[in-house]
C-alpha cells in the first residue's frame, strides 16, 4: 500500500456519511465542491460521485472502493454540450443514441481532445465513457455542482452493485461524505457501455439497453467483447473476468433438470446454501433444510433487477459458502444478465462431478 492510498484511506475512515433526501442536493452539491466523495442514484445502480475535474477527489474514489486505477470512470453529466467540451467532433451515430437514449442506461466511450481529463478518469487511455442518467435527483446535483461527475458503482471494487442507498452505506460508511437516497433503482444492472471510438461500435458491457435497441437506430455493432484478461487495461467498467463477486462461490445452474441434481448436493453439504431462482422453477422443488431461498421474481426482467440484491442478501451472511443461481437463455436482456451473473461466479458452472 503507498503512502498516499494509506494516507487518503485514513482520512476517509474518519468521515461521518450523511444520508442526503432529494429535497438537499444543494447539501450534497456542496460537498462535491469541496473535493468529498457523494453517491447518487441512477436507474441502474448507485454510482459513487466525485468532480471529474478534481484530481485529488478522483483519487479518493479508488481509494474508498478499493478499486485497481487501471480501471476507468464513467464521467455523468448533465448536458450534450459537458461532452462536447472533452470529446472530439461527436459522429453522426454517437448523435443518434444521445439523441433516441438520453437520458437513460447508455454510456458512449469517445475520443478526447488531448489532455482533456486526467489520467485518473481515463485509467491512461485517449478515450472517456459518458453518460446522462435518467435520474432527475442526480442531474440536478450535477447541475447544482456545476461539473461532471465521475461515477463507478458505490461498493467495494469487485463485490455486487448497490440497487438501495443503504446497500452503499454498509459498503462505504466511513469512506464517503454522504449518499443522495432516492430509493430503490428502476433496472438493477448497469448501463450499456458502447465504444464509438472504433470503427464500428463495439458493446463492451452489455447492460439495460440490448444489443437489438441499438441497432434498430445506428445498424451493425460488434457485441462479443465483454472481457478483458488479468493484465489487460480494460475500456471499461466490469471487464475483468470474476467480478459483482459476494464471498461465497456463485454457481451457475443452467437447467431445472441440472438444479435437481445440485439441490440434492447441497443437502449434504454441512453449510448453508444459498438459492436464487425465479417462483416458478422454486414451486417444483423440495429445498433440504440447510437451503435459503431468495426469489429472483417471475422471468428474466425482475431477475436483472433483482440478481445483485439477491447476491448481497446472501454476503451479509457469511454462513452462506455456496450460491445456486438460475441461469436465462442469453437473449435482450438476459445478455446483461448472464453476463453479471457468469462473472460473479467467476464462469463457473455447476457440475456435480467438478465440484468439491
Amino acid at each position: 500500500m503507498t503512502e498516499w492510498f494509506a494516507l487518503t484511506l485514513k482520512g476517509a475512515l474518519m468521515m461521518k456519511t450523511e444520508i442526503y433526501k432529494t429535497d438537499q442536493i444543494k447539501e450534497a452539491a456542496a460537498q462535491l465542491k469541496q473535493g468529498n466523495l457523494v453517491s447518487f442514484p441512477t436507474e441502474t445502480v448507485y454510482g459513487l460521485g466525485a468532480d471529474a475535474t478534481n484530481v485529488e477527489a478522483v483519487k479518493q474514489v479508488y481509494a474508498a472502493k478499493g478499486r485497481p486505477s487501471d480501471n476507468p470512470l464513467i464521467v455523468h453529466v448533465a448536458d450534450v454540450q459537458t461532452v462536447e467540451k472533452y470529446a472530439l467532433p461527436l459522429s453522426e451515430k454517437a448523435q443518434k443514441l444521445i439523441k433516441t437514449f438520453w437520458p437513460g442506461p447508455l454510456t458512449l466511450i469517445f475520443k478526447l481532445k488531448p489532455g482533456a481529463l486526467s489520467s485518473h478518469v481515463t485509467g491512461g487511455l485517449e478515450t472517456a465513457a459518458f453518460r446522462m442518467p435518467a435520474s432527475e435527483a442526480t442531474l440536478s446535483l450535477i447541475r447544482e455542482a456545476g461539473v461532471p461527475l465521475v461515477g463507478p458503482s458505490a461498493n467495494t471494487s469487485g463485490k455486487p452493485s448497490p440497487t438501495l442507498a443503504m446497500h452503499v452505506y454498509h459498503d462505504l460508511k466511513g469512506k464517503i461524505a454522504g449518499i443522495l437516497d432516492d430509493g430503490p433503482t428502476k433496472f438493477g444492472v448497469e448501463s450499456t457501455v458502447l465504444d464509438m471510438s472504433t470503427d464500428t461500435p463495439t458493446v463492451l458491457r452489455p447492460g439495460a439497453l440490448s444489443i437489438e435497441q441499438l441497432e434498430s437506430v445506428i445498424g451493425e455493432v460488434v457485441s462479443n467483447k465483454h472481457h478483458v484478461g488479468l493484465t489487460e487495461v480494460p475500456k471499461a467498467p466490469g471487464m475483468k473476468y470474476k467480478h459483482y463477486a459476494p464471498s461465497a462461490q456463485v454457481y451457475v445452474v443452467d437447467s431445472p433438470s441440472d438444479f435437481k441434481i445440485a439441490l440434492e448436493w447441497a443437502g449434504k453439504q454441512p453449510y448453508k446454501v444459498g438459492l436464487m431462482v425465479t417462483e416458478k422453477l422454486y414451486k417444483g422443488f423440495d429445498l433440504p433444510q440447510n437451503v435459503e431461498f431468495f426469489s429472483l421474481g417471475q422471468d428474466v426482467q425482475t431477475a436483472s433487477h433483482l440478481l445483485f440484491a439477491g447476491l448481497r442478501k446472501f454476503d451479509d451472511e457469511p454462513e452462506i459458502k455456496v450460491i445456486l443461481t438460475e441461469a436465462f437463455d442469453a437473449n435482450g436482456i438476459g445478455v446483461a444478465y448472464m453476463n453479471r451473473l457468469n462473472k460473479s461466479a467467476g464462469q463457473t458452472h455447476f457440475n456435480v462431478n467438478k465440484i468439491n
